[in-house]
């Protein structure tokens, strides 16, 4: 029997597809927090919601187009594309454009509304594309309870929805307005509907669990700020909200929110989702010391920018629990750093990386090869500053044009080639097709990134660094995890 459900809120995705064999036990399960938000704010406003993640059970699109005719009446369907990489919303597309369609097979009747980061990005080719018949091109809340009192009414009012794309027979009709920026978090996105998630279905990251490589769950990510401030050539991130900009909820509603994870779910391992947690010093030192105060034995890890790290910080961030910060270092050359809009220098980067593990944080630096300006060279200074820095972990990206941003625009302005599905825009997926350069093809670029990658977790000093920091269960489970060769297509065609 169906039960009766105003809003069901889908988390599409497929590990298999996004991450080939590393999705098996490499790479996390992380629980769909926007979607939780969401459905949360849903239910502040007096409806009801309910919440299908296919990946947490490893669902097909046929799978959870089943679970939702076998368990649901719903009002209205929201496929949630987010990404948990900050820029990798447009990689979950192939998923969920497969659930929208196996749904509309099953029940054409039912309204199907599509948000996140790459719908926001490119509401009207998103209709065009998908089997939905609404797309949100902002970050939902509003939108989403327009569409349901709509629906509720026999669809009077869907026009003045705002920031809703929608179909009018074969014509697409852009919004006549924009839904404002939600100015109070706390009032509106109090928290998760963790109570509607499987949470023993979720696990950390390998690496977040360094000291305890079999620990990995239970995990839990969430929220403790909206947005960033800085424009990133190759970052998507603020795409959903129109503009840069940046809202935090307070230092009280995050601590709440950490206490129903460790005292209902006896959750350790926490991501925090900001883009940038380490900028707004009072916002970060008031997690910190509620934390302090509470006493929880945490493993969080968050996002910093070498530039808003300040030494006087990192003690009262380790007693808080705070034991990775991951870094976005993105190139060893500073003049390709200077064209992705993240001026720093290598002198500064080196010096902050050490202070941070001087306050026992361990660093994850993230490096992107490919950049417009990168040439081989550049790509090799890159792995070189990364086998400098040593960090107790490393993600090596190739430089994409993800939808919404910069270099997304840019790559259009000069006719670079994309890649020809969304799947493509996955960094681990098979058909990854990275930007070319001036002087490098795309397959040179993602042949150099895997290599890199195979280089960097074999080096002997890394090896022995990490014996040393997690002993020799973690450096035999390195070593285990550098044997993954990911099949590239792009690759295998470079060489036919």
């Amino acid at each position: 029997m169906t039960k009766p459900v105003d809003v069901l809120f889908i988390n599409p995705g497929d590990l298999r597809q996004t991450y080939q064999d590393l999705g098996d036990e490499l790479c996390a399960v992380e629980p769909p927090a926007l979607a939780g938000l969401l459905a949360n704010h849903v239910r502040l406003k007096g409806a009801s919601a309910a919440i299908i993640d296919g990946p947490a059970y490893g669902m097909s699109a046929d799978g959870v187009a089943e679970e939702v005719v076998r368990k649901h009446a719903p009002v209205l369907v929201v496929l949630v594309v987010y990404g948990f990489q900050p820029s990798a919303s447009t990689q979950n597309m192939p998923a969920a454009g497969a659930v929208a369609r196996a749904i509309r097979k099953r029940r054409p009747d039912l309204p199907l509304l599509m948000t996140g980061t790459h719908p926001a990005a490119l509401p009207e080719r998103t209709l065009r594309e998908e089997a939905v018949d609404f797309v949100c091109d902002r970050e939902g809340p509003a939108t989403i309870m327009g569409v349901l009192a709509a629906l509720k009414s026999g669809g009077a009012g869907l026009g003045a929805v705002p920031s809703l794309w929608r179909r009018d027979g074969g014509n697409i009709l852009p919004p006549a307005s924009h839904e404002p920026l939600i100015t109070d978090l706390d009032a509106e996105l109090p928290g998760v509907a963790w109570d509607l998630l499987p949470m023993d279905r979720y696990r950390a990251h390998n690496w977040h669990c360094f000291d305890d490589v079999g620990g990995r769950k239970p995990y839990a990510a969430i929220h403790t700020s909206l947005g960033c401030p800085y424009k990133c050539s190759f970052c998507c991130i603020n795409t959903p909200f129109g503009k840069s900009s940046y809202r935090m909820w307070s230092p009280d509603a995050v601590a709440r929110e950490i206490d129903l994870l460790v005292g209902t779910h006896g959750i350790r391992n926490i991501k925090f989702v900001d883009e940038m947690f380490v900028l707004n010093e009072p916002h970060v030192m008031g997690i910190c010391d509620r934390l302090i105060e509470r006493g929880h034995d945490l493993n969080i890890w968050a996002y910093a920018r070498v530039d808003t790290v300040k030494p006087h910080m990192l003690g009262r961030m380790r007693k808080a629990g705070i034991r990775w910060l991951a870094l976005g270092i993105e190139s060893g050359s500073k003049h390709v750093r200077d064209g992705a809009s993240k001026a720093l220098r290598n002198e500064d980067i080196v010096g902050v990386v050490r202070l941070i593990q001087a306050a026992g944080i361990h660093v994850i630096g993230n490096y992107i090869f490919g950049l417009p300006d990168d040439d081989r060279a550049s790509m090799r200074a890159t792995l070189d500053l990364a086998k400098e820095l040593n960090c107790e972990f490393a993600n090596f990206y190739s430089a994409m044009a993800y939808p919404g941003s910069a270099l997304f625009h840019e790559a259009a302005r000069r006719g670079w080639a994309l890649p020809g599905a969304w799947s493509g825009f996955s960094q681990h997926s098979r058909d990854c097709q990275p930007l070319p350069t001036e002087s490098l093809s795309a397959a040179e670029v993602l042949a150099f990134r895997d290599d890199a990658f195979h280089e960097y977790f074999a080096h002997p000093a890394y090896l022995a660094m990490v014996e040393k920091t997690f002993g020799a269960a973690t450096r035999a489970h390195i070593v285990d995890m550098s044997r993954h060769c990911l099949p590239r297509k792009l690759l295998d065609e470079a060489l036919t």
